[in-house]
């Protein structure tokens, strides 16, 4: 996050927040405890909080009496799948869960109809003064609103995932002191992130080595993996589909949560290169912007003979990558895990216009172990795609190895560790507390 947008935005939460107490104090989790299976030891209705701090961290309600946790969660895809799949884990050990995100992540409401949700104001920072003024003023807003929230929740934990929705809610939970996670998805920290890593009690972190991640707060993270939904983490163990030398050639194209319309253009016209032979053999599911793209290429598609599915949101994600022989799509963070998780091959047009790269990053991380190929969007054109795709499909045993070079970038347990880390949050559990146990092993030590 640039210095101005820092000071602009920490001047503004600070005058709403201006009667509340600094942070003080930290929690001593230890970073193995992500790796125990927690089953035995997930609380329960009932179960006695566990004070370690003087914290605002009461978190059972009236709800049941199950123990309180709020994910703070910014608006697409990226940050949302990854919250689902905690809330998911979080839900099977008998916590409330409580959705924290703006109007563009309400959109997903239909993927948490298990999981209480509130939407508070929220912006991101657009050119010039008046656009920052706007921003927070949103934020400013936001800020309050969370704060009302989380007064009546209490939460013993919020955790965060990024994104300038994530912001309001998470600077308020600091300032009440209650416990906060953040999540990043990423190999660069996003802006969010960097302007609440350093109050935040611990950091999960997806990847080994975070770009922008301080050396001061770099002792407070945990890798535990990117989270994917359930149904795609159950991919992890399904093997790469059959592929006859005749028989079908299953393609799933993604753009993100909000498509892209470079793959409207390119594939369809790279199809149309290919021989006919293999033509015949290609069947298509694909995400589109918009509906008008979805015209363009459906008729595209039908003039070639091409079998096409087209969608601007890919509900069943998980059944069409099971399926698929090949994955053409951006490299967002989440795209990443899950197409990692589930083992598949993919083709990479990471977005081009992140100033930090972050896409690239991503892809390269995937491309460098052999389970992936990278086209930068000014070299992914007709002719590059037809290339690459003829080659593929007369040599079906690159597939094959990519597809075992991707599953081992993955990490299909990613929820279940974010899970065990908000447990030990949760519950105050500290060095002395874990000393007899060898969380990363799961034994006695």
């Amino acid at each position: 996050m640039t210095e101005s947008i820092n000071d602009m935005t920490t001047a503004k939460l600070t005058d709403v927040a201006d009667h509340t107490q600094e942070h003080t104090a930290e929690h001593d989790v230890e970073h193995e405890i992500v790796h125990e299976n927690a089953s035995e030891d997930t609380p329960k209705s009932g179960d006695a909080p566990v004070s370690s701090s003087s914290r605002l961290q009461d978190g059972v309600t009236a709800s049941g009496g199950k123990t309180c946790v709020v994910l703070a969660s910014g608006g697409t895809g990226g940050h949302m799948f990854p919250a689902r799949a905690l809330a998911t884990d979080l839900l099977s050990r008998g916590y409330r869960v409580v959705l924290c995100t703006d109007d563009r992540g309400m959109k997903y409401s239909d993927q948490w109809t298990d999981v209480e949700r509130f939407q508070i104001a929220s912006a991101t920072f657009k050119k010039g003064i008046f656009g920052r003024v706007l921003a927070l003023l949103a934020l400013g807003r936001g800020f309050l609103q969370g704060r009302a929230r989380l007064k009546a929740l209490k939460p013993r934990v919020v955790v965060g995932f990024g994104g300038y929705p994530s912001l309001p809610t998470m600077v308020a939970a600091q300032r009440l002191h209650i416990p906060t996670i953040i999540h990043e998805q990423n190999a660069v920290m996003g802006k969010a992130n960097a302007y609440l890593a350093p109050k935040a009690d611990r950091i999960a972190t997806s990847l080994p080595d975070i770009t922008g991640l301080a050396e001061a707060d770099s002792v407070r993270a945990v890798l535990t993996g990117n989270p994917v939904r359930s149904d795609v983490a159950a991919l992890y163990t399904r093997p790469y589909p059959s592929m006859e030398p005749s028989g079908p050639f299953h393609v799933l194209v993604m753009g993100g949560s909000q498509g892209a319309s470079v793959f409207a253009s390119v594939v369809p016209a790279a199809m149309r290169l290919l021989p006919e032979a293999l033509r015949r053999r290609v069947s298509i599911v694909q995400q589109c912007r918009t509906e008008e793209e979805i015209a363009r290429a459906r008729t595209a598609y039908r003039a070639m003979g091409v079998t096409a599915r087209l969608e601007t949101f890919i509900h069943d994600v998980a059944e069409q990558m099971d399926k698929s022989h090949l994955v053409i799509s951006r490299s967002g963070a989440s795209t990443v895990a899950e197409v990692t998780t589930a083992g598949r091959p993919a083709i990479f047009v990471p977005y081009p216009h992140h100033a930090d790269q972050q896409q690239k990053i991503n892809a390269d991380a995937v491309a460098q172990s052999g389970g992936a190929w990278v086209m930068e969007e000014h070299l992914f054109t007709a002719d590059t795609l037809k290339a690459k795709i003829e080659t593929l499909m007369q040599r079906p045993e690159i597939l094959f190895r990519a597809a075992e070079s991707a599953r081992s970038c993955a990490r299909p347990d990613a929820g279940r560790k974010l899970g065990n880390l908000v447990t030990a949050m949760a519950y105050g559990w500290n060095k002395e507390d874990l000393r007899s146990y060898d969380y990363t092993q799961g034994h006695e030590g």
